[in-house]
């Protein structure tokens, strides 16, 4: 199954698809986005209770949100979702509805690992 890779490049992020990249936003809105450049690792006590099997070795390391962004690949199928998205910000947000998304993405794979 191929994977996408997500670009950062001058000050921009992209991400690949076999046209060639889709833009989705500055990269300093989808840092600010997600609360800043470091995200550090975190367990609720009811997401512990909901799997006490899961590894919670990890909590409290400090991640670079870029490495992470950097490090996202994603679905054929993702990628087309995205391209669909409007990028145009509406007036009463500050991200795209595009950016939106992928910053979903991003959360998603801050709290629960890189897929």
């Amino acid at each position: 199954m191929t994977r996408y890779e997500t670009v950062v490049e001058n000050g921009s992020v992209s991400v690949g698809t076999p046209d060639g990249r889709i833009e989705i936003a500055p990269l300093d809105d989808i840092v600010a986005a997600v609360g800043g450049p470091a995200w550090t690792i975190e367990y609720t006590e009811a997401y512990r209770e909901q799997f006490p099997g899961v590894d919670t070795s990890d909590e409290g390391l400090t991640v670079d949100v870029v490495d992470m962004l950097q490090a996202m690949t994603h679905s054929e199928q993702f990628v087309r979702t995205l391209a669909a998205q409007p990028t145009a910000v509406p007036p009463d947000d500050v991200l795209s509805p595009r950016a939106g998304l992928f910053v979903g993405k991003l959360l998603e794979n801050l709290e629960h690992g890189v897929d």
